[in-house]
């Protein structure tokens, strides 16, 4: 059975559209992605991931040139929030490959 909406659409793509398409962040790790926390200082020192660089969200615009727009970078915070917000000012700025990673420590599995 395949959803869709009353015109016919494919209500699927559409929630593509709004949430994203399922990220392999092995695969986007493996490319050498940079993992950037966009968590405050003090959350970052209370735990992180191995590798990971911390910008906090309110310095990401003075910090853009600590990255490399030809590499792919994953955000990530404590929830979500922060890092869709850091992704968007990236995105933005040039950077055209940025991922949302969530919370920080979903993505453990993939960096261990």
């Amino acid at each position: 059975m395949t959803l869709t909406d009353k015109n016919g659409g494919d209500n699927m793509n559409f929630l593509s559209k709004i949430f994203g398409k399922k990220v392999d962040f092995h695969e986007v790790i493996a490319k050498g992605a940079v993992i950037v926390d966009v968590r405050t200082k003090g959350e970052y020192q209370e735990g992180h991931l191995k590798n990971s660089i911390n910008i906090p969200l309110d310095k990401i615009g003075q910090n853009m040139a600590k990255l490399d727009k030809n590499r792919p970078i994953i955000t990530c915070c404590a929830s979500g929030g922060r890092s869709s917000s850091a992704k968007s000012i990236l995105e933005t700025n040039g950077f055209k490959e940025v991922y949302n990673g969530g919370p920080w420590q979903s993505l453990k599995r993939f960096t261990s």
